[in-house]
């Protein structure tokens, strides 16, 4: 339960004012309190990220950009996102930002449409192996109104650099087809990242390089993994993964003329009026960003992650790549028991209040609802404030549980530890509980 007495009053009125709505937030805030929270591309903001979501600020109508709206009584909105703006181009060391994309698929949509005319090509990650549907799934605006080719991970188990990209076969694709946009960045990819070699081969190419760090991007604000600049053309990523802020997108380039084109594409192209109320936030959580506790935060974040990676290779499950270079993991479950999928790993985890997602490995052989595997990702509980000791314990946990294949009283032990441990850690703002 929250102790934040903002939260609180929030939750006060909206039981006056809408008991339905005030029971199902109380309950989503409880779940959250007591549950340990592994999907990679969560976290728990802080309160005056929350706070800031919910102003008046929601209240305006902002088309356009600072000193150019299309409706009057903009002052202080323009000088809000202003703030967003000078707080991102800091944050990553870029010239122009654009804070208003509502998501990371609507922040790609921009730099697309930027980049290439509807039709040509751009080439990204084989999809199954760690891409985004935004960068090229067939049934996605990317694959629907422009053509993807893809590059692969090295799947030779013999090679040193086994599944991790594999860039000279990305440079022979990129040769060969020649595509207006190289996109890197991953939803599911452990490995750093090297920007440089990118570059390279778009330079090669004759491509622009889009570097998608949704996933990355509080690391590499905080130094902890390398930057896409001065490499990429284009940078884009949300705002709400280990960027620890509200959920939303963002747009990055060192490039006037591309900016142009990308503000021009973000509005009017793909969106009408900005979430201002969301911008406010993203301000704060820039803010926050440019904190020097931020910068060990992410580092804990890594720490952590390899922590739960090692914790679980003792255990006899293999991560994909062998290990993490950032804050995520693949485990293939199959290396501890042939028959567990990542469908029933996760059901059986969030019954004991271990929250993860089925996520596919490399190759996987099992469909995108089924699974091999599960990605797991630490920015969420470093933020609480675990440490390595309760990477292992959670370790131990989940291999309770899948070795016990949801057994109900396995998992409902498991489920009072796991109580017990949030209670020790209780989520931002919140107050924690007296020891003795």
């Amino acid at each position: 339960m929250s102790h934040d007495p903002i939260a609180e009053s929030v939750l006060d009125l909206l039981r006056d004012a809408d008991p339905d709505v005030a029971t199902i937030i109380n309950a989503e805030q409880e779940r959250q309190a007591s549950t340990i929270e592994l999907i990679a591309s969560e976290n728990h903001v802080s309160p005056a990220v929350m706070h800031a979501m919910g102003t008046c600020l929601t209240n305006k109508y902002a088309e356009g950009y600072p000193g150019a709206r299309y409706y009057g009584g903009c002052e202080h909105h323009d000088r809000i996102e202003t703030l967003a703006r000078e707080r991102a181009k800091q944050l990553f060391g870029a010239r122009f930002a654009n804070v208003q994309p509502h998501s990371g698929a609507q922040a790609n949509m921009a730099a697309f449409m930027a980049a290439m005319k509807p039709g040509e090509t751009f080439a990204s990650l084989v999809l199954k192996d760690g891409g985004h549907l935004s960068h090229g799934m067939k049934i996605n605006f990317s694959g629907t109104f422009y053509t993807p080719v893809h590059y692969p991970l090295h799947y030779d188990e013999s090679h040193p650099d086994f599944e991790r990209i594999d860039y000279e076969a990305c440079r022979e694709v990129c040769v060969e087809h020649k595509p207006k946009v190289i996109l890197c960045g991953y939803s599911a990819y452990p490995r750093e990242i090297d920007f440089a070699r990118f570059r390279a081969i778009a330079d090669e190419a004759g491509a622009l390089l889009v570097a998608d760090i949704a996933h990355i991007a509080g690391l590499v604000a905080a130094g902890v993994h390398p930057s896409p600049f001065p490499h990429a053309h284009i940078v884009t990523t949300t705002t709400h993964k280990t960027l620890r802020g509200p959920r939303g997108g963002l747009v990055l380039t060192n490039d006037e003329e591309l900016a142009k084109k990308i503000d021009r594409s973000l509005f009017p192209g793909v969106q009408g009026g900005p979430l201002m109320h969301i911008i406010g936030a993203k301000a704060v959580a820039f803010g926050e960003a440019l904190k020097p506790d931020f910068k060990d935060y992410a580092k804990r974040v890594v720490a952590n992650a390899q922590a739960l990676a090692n914790g679980l290779i003792e255990k006899g499950y293999r991560i994909t790549s062998g290990g993490t270079d950032n804050h995520l993991m693949l485990v293939d479950l199959r290396a501890r028991d042939a028959e567990l999928t990542g469908a029933d790993a996760e059901k059986w985890l969030e019954a004991a209040g271990v929250i993860t997602n089925k996520n596919g490995i490399p190759d996987d052989p099992r469909p995108p609802r089924i699974t091999s595997g599960l990605r797991l990702g630490s920015p969420a509980v470093t933020t609480r404030g675990f440490g390595a000791d309760e990477m292992r314990r959670i370790a131990g946990w989940i291999d309770t549980v899948l070795g016990s294949k949801g057994e109900d009283g396995a998992t409902r032990q498991v489920r009072e530890e796991v109580r017990e441990l949030c209670a020790a850690f209780p989520l931002p703002g919140s107050a924690a509980p007296a020891r003795a």
